[in-house]
């Protein structure tokens, strides 16, 4: 296999490891989640390896669960993003650094006005990954008793995206003169006032802080659903999704660069990157039996809770050992739900059985050696499945030393993936152009 294009890849971190057993791996930092030297050292350790960005994923309630669950679970609590991003942006030079913000449950100001900053403070390694929020615990949150319809949620999101890059868009790359002789820090001609009235929002602008370093930071979606899709064609620059094998990937890959075809985008505009679990071994067999151990450590009851959230339905009550009844469909996250329902009527799988397969990892795996490894991505990448993965590590620090010492050099020695960082910018990782301002580009002449 030969490909003429080089992989991306993210790090997919929640806030650590999604896997629920990680915590207990043997070597594992059980306090990671709060532990910023740690958290230091996964991001300096991805960057030795060129990753594109350090994707920190995100929720604003605790992860609606029983309390047995939630007495074992180590992904219900994080450090707020951007307190860590602007933290960990001190500590690297290079690597983009992705933050979840909700459309649902914030403003648009506020995004806008964190995200150009963190750019700032980055030296233009922000990207925002732009959710709509699929837990309803978060609604209760916020003053609602009730999660916001999905279709709804998703035409906010819309307008959201509008106003943010708008007041991304409210000065000019040269407004701030600073003539210190003169006396002129800002020239007036070069502001916008965006004063928006849409549906959803009322927001006049301009935003007090200077365009961000990239123009826009990267913008990063990851609805699979059909809004989620139209909405990642229309605005994002990369998506993460979920895919289960190749096939499923390629159609996929497919649909969402057919939207961008039809709204005139061109394809390499948007890079869309799956989760992959991998599990790195000297051996096969090394690598399964590493797999198999992690999964001892999943309690029925995590997975039950995993299992919950995933159906956006309590099933805590239901006989363990029985098939998956009817369930009603939520205002949680339709993908998800339809991916577990799909498994258990076709594989006719118990609810117990549907926990641990969620409680564990249930996703696209890679299990095996550094050139099986390689295989499976080069294979993605040549037959049009991905532009890339978002990689998702079974327990740290061992899961990011083992990809970065031994899967990044037979990337490397394959030709799909950099030795060096060639641009400065999260952008320019991803050979995306610097996004024009739309209210003054004749003046800045940038295309």
């Amino acid at each position: 296999m030969t490909s003429t294009r080089r992989l991306h890849l993210g790090a997919f971190m929640r806030p650590v490891s999604l896997h629920t057993g990680s915590w207990r791996y043997p070597g594992a930092y059980p306090d990671a989640n709060f532990n910023f030297a740690h958290l230091a050292r996964f991001a300096q350790t991805l960057e030795r390896g060129r990753f594109d960005a350090f994707f920190m994923a995100d929720h604003l309630a605790v992860l609606n669960m029983p309390v047995n669950a939630l007495k074992r679970s180590h992904t219900v609590t994080s450090f707020e993003p951007f307190t860590l991003l602007s933290a960990l942006s001190a500590v690297t030079g290079r690597i983009g650094l992705v933050g979840t913000a909700s459309t649902t449950f914030d403003e648009p100001y506020h995004v806008a006005r964190r995200f150009a900053s963190l750019d700032h403070i980055s030296g233009g390694r922000a990207g925002w990954n732009l959710v709509t929020t699929a837990n309803p615990d978060s609604a209760l949150n916020f003053g609602l008793d009730e999660h916001v319809e999905h279709g709804e949620r998703y035409r906010r999101a819309r307008e959201f995206y509008d106003v943010v890059t708008g007041l991304w868009d409210s000065w000019s790359d040269d407004a701030f003169v600073r003539d210190v002789e003169s006396g002129i820090f800002v020239d007036p001609e070069k502001v916008h006032v965006l004063d928006h009235k849409g549906e959803h929002f009322r927001v006049r602008g301009p935003l007090n802080i200077a365009r961000p370093v990239q123009g826009w930071p990267v913008v990063v979606q990851a609805g699979s659903s059909e809004a989620g899709r139209q909405v990642a064609a229309e605005t994002a620059d990369a998506v993460f999704t979920a895919q289960p094998n190749l096939e499923a990937g390629k159609r996929f890959y497919a649909d969402v660069k057919g939207r961008l075809d039809k709204l005139g985008r061109p394809r390499e505009h948007l890079k869309i990157l799956p989760g992959a679990f991998v599990v790195v071994g000297d051996s096969l067999e090394e690598a399964r039996e590493k797999r198999a151990l992690l999964d001892t450590f999943v309690h029925y009851d995590s997975g039950i809770a995993s299992l919950s959230i995933a159906l956006g339905h309590d099933v805590s009550g239901f006989d363990p050992d029985g098939l998956l009844p009817d369930i009603p469909e939520s205002n949680a996250s339709k993908s998800s739900r339809e991916r577990v329902v799909n498994w258990a009527r076709a594989e006719q799988l118990t609810i117990r059985q549907l926990a641990q397969r969620l409680g564990g990892y249930s996703g696209l795996e890679m299990v095996g050696t550094p050139a099986m490894i390689a295989d499976q991505m080069e294979q993605w990448l040549v037959e049009e499945g991905s532009d890339g993965f978002n990689v998702m590590f079974p327990y740290l620090p061992a899961g990011v030393d083992e990809f970065v010492d031994k899967v990044v050099p037979e990337l490397q020695r394959r030709g799909i993936f950099r030795r060096e960082y060639e641009g400065s910018t999260f952008r320019e990782h991803l050979g995306l152009a610097r996004p024009e301002n739309r209210f003054f580009a004749a003046a800045q002449g940038r295309r």
